[in-house]
C-alpha cells in the first residue's frame, strides 16, 4: 500500500518506519528541511530502541523516503496519516492549528490530484477533530475521501515493539470502505490474534484520552498511597505487591515515584479534563490527579529541605537521570526539570548525567537551572565531591551500582531516590542515608 505520513515527530517517524518495514511504500513529510536531509542521510533524529534497525533496512530497500513537499506525498499516497503536534494551550485545550492547516492544504490537493483517499488522524486529538478535518477538506473539494481516527498506543522506549505487536488497533470510522482499507493495512501486525476494533470516530478519539487518563490516575493513586505510607510508617513496595496480585487491579503502573511526565499523560489528562468542562461536566478525579502529580514532582525537594534546611547554598547535588523515563531522550514534563529549577532557586549547585537526554534537557531547562548545572558524561563522575544524590530516572545503569562507592566518592552518602531503586536493607548495610518514596527513611550512620 502507498502511504503518506505528515509529520516526523515521535509518532510519525515510528509509524512511517514500521509501515515501511512491513512492505508498504512510505513517504514522510516534514517542514524542517534540515531534519529531512538528516533522515535522507540515514540519521534517526530521536532516540528510540530498535528504531535504527528498521529505519536503516527500510531506507536500504527503498520503501521509506522523506520530503518537505506535501504535494508529492499526496500525489503518491492512498492513505495519509496526520501525525502533527497538538500542544496544550494555556487552558489545557489541544491546539489543532497544525492539523487543520494541513487539512486545508489537502482540500486543495484533491482538486489537483483527484481519487479516493483515506485521511487518518494519528495524532492524539480532542473529540470531534475528525469532523473538523472532514469539514476543512470538504470546504475545498467535492472529491471522495474518508477521515479516520486511529489513535496510537506507543510507549516511549518500547514504541517499535508496540507498533509491530499491538495489544489492539483502534479504528474510528463510519465508512465501511475506509474500515476495509485500514483493516487490510493493519492485519500483518495482529496475526497473533489481538483485535482490530472498529468504532465510531468520536469514541475512537476518546479512547486514547481515556486510556492515558486511567493510567495517569493509577500512577497518582499509588503516589498518594506512598504519601500516606510516609506518614504512618508503611512501605509502598509491600502494598504494591499486595494489591498487584489482584487480577482486577494488575501489576503494572503501581510503582510510586516522583510523578508522571512525557509527551502523553500530562497533555492528554489536561485535554480530556478540558473537554469535560466544555461540555458542562466537572471531572473531579482528574482535578485531583493533576494537582497531586504537580506536587509529586518536587516532593523530593521538600525532603531535602527537611534534611538540610531551606537554604542549600554551598551544597552540590548530583542528578542521575534527566529524561522522564528510561530508554528515551524525551524530557517533556520530566520531573528533573522541576527538581533542578527548585534546587537552583534554593542556591544549590548541581552535577548531572543522563545516557541520552542531556542535549534535550539543555534545550528545555530554565536559564537559572542551566547556570547552576555542570553536565558530565559518566555516571560515577557525578558522585565526586557532591553532598547529595538525587535519582530522577530509573535507567538500568543506576539500578545496581556498588553502593559502597557512594561513601568513597561523595562528601556524605545521602541519597534522595525518586524511583525506589535500592533495597532498604542493602542501603542500611552500605551506611547510606537513604530517602525514597513511600518507604521508611534509612539512617545508615
Amino acid at each position: 500500500m502507498k502511504i503518506g505520513v505528515v509529520g516526523t515527530g515521535y509518532v510519525g517517524l515510528v509509524s512511517g518506519t514500521c509501515f515501511a518495514d512491513s512492505g508498504n511504500d512510505v513517504i514522510c513529510v516534514d517542514i524542517d528541511e534540515n531534519k529531512v536531509e538528516r533522515m535522507r542521510n540515514g540519521e534517526v533524529p530521536i532516540y528510540e530502541p530498535g528504531l535504527n534497525r528498521v529505519f536503516d533496512r527500510s531506507i536500504r530497500e527503498k520503501r521509506l523516503q522523506f520530503t518537505t513537499d506535501l504535494e508529492k506525498a499526496f500525489k503518491e499516497s492512498e492513505v495519509l496519516f496526520l501525525c502533527l503536534p497538538t500542544p496544550p494551550g494555556a487552558d489545557g485545550q489541544a491546539d489543532l492549528s497544525f492539523v487543520l492547516k494541513v487539512a486545508n492544504d489537502l482540500g486543495d490537493l484533491f482538486n489537483k490530484y483527484p481519487g479516493y483517499r483515506v485521511i487518518v488522524n494519528k495524532s492524539t486529538v480532542p473529540v470531534g477533530t475528525a469532523d473538523k478535518v472532514r469539514e476543512a477538506i470538504s470546504a475545498k473539494t467535492d472529491h471522495e475521501f474518508d477521515v479516520v481516527s486511529n489513535p496510537e498506543f506507543l510507549r516511549e522506549g518500547a514504541a517499535v515493539e508496540d507498533f509491530m505487536y499491538p495489544e489492539r488497533v483502534v479504528i474510528g470510522t463510519s465508512s465501511e470502505r475506509a474500515a476495509k482499507v485500514m483493516t487490510t493495512l493493519y492485519e500483518p501486525f495482529v496475526r497473533s490474534g489481538n483485535p482490530i476494533i472498529v468504532m465510531d470516530e468520536r469514541s475512537s478519539e476518546l479512547t486514547k484520552y481515556a486510556a492515558n487518563a486511567m493510567l495517569a490516575t493509577k500512577i497518582t493513586f499509588m503516589n498518594e498511597i506512598a504519601n500516606i505510607c510516609e506518614k504512618v510508617g508503611g512501605d509502598v513496595d509491600n502494598i504494591r505487591r499486595g494489591i498487584g496480585t489482584d487480577s482486577r487491579i494488575g501489576k503494572r503502573f503501581l510503582f510510586a515515584g516522583i510523578g508522571y511526565g512525557g509527551s502523553c499523560f500530562p497533555k492528554d489528562v489536561q485535554a480530556i479534563h478540558h473537554t469535560a468542562g466544555e461540555n458542562g461536566y466537572d471531572f473531579k478525579i482528574l482535578d485531583s490527579v493533576m494537582k497531586v502529580n504537580e506536587s509529586q514532582k518536587t516532593s523530593i525537594v521538600e525532603k531535602m529541605k527537611k534534611h538540610y534546611g531551606s537554604d542549600l547554598k554551598g551544597k552540590t547535588v548530583g542528578i542521575w537521570g534527566l529524561s522522564f523515563k528510561p530508554e528515551t531522550d524525551d524530557i517533556r514534563e520530566a520531573p528533573s526539570l522541576y527538581i533542578t529549577d527548585a534546587l537552583a532557586k534554593l542556591g544549590a549547585k548541581m552535577k548531572a548525567y543522563d545516557p541520552e537526554a542531556i542535549n534535550t534537557f539543555k534545550a528545555a531547562a530554565t536559564k537559572e537551572s542551566l547556570n547552576n548545572i555542570d553536565f558530565v558524561d559518566d555516571r560515577d563522575a557525578v558522585l565526586d565531591g557532591i553532598d547529595a544524590l538525587v535519582i530522577c530516572t530509573e535507567w538500568n545503569e543506576f539500578r545496581r551500582p556498588d553502593l559502597g562507592r557512594f561513601n568513597e566518592k561523595m562528601n556524605a552518602p545521602v541519597i534522595f531516590d525518586g524511583r525506589n531503586l535500592y533495597d532498604l536493607k542493602r542501603a542500611k548495610e552500605a551506611g547510606l542515608t537513604y530517602y525514597s518514596v513511600g518507604r521508611p527513611t534509612v539512617n545508615g550512620r
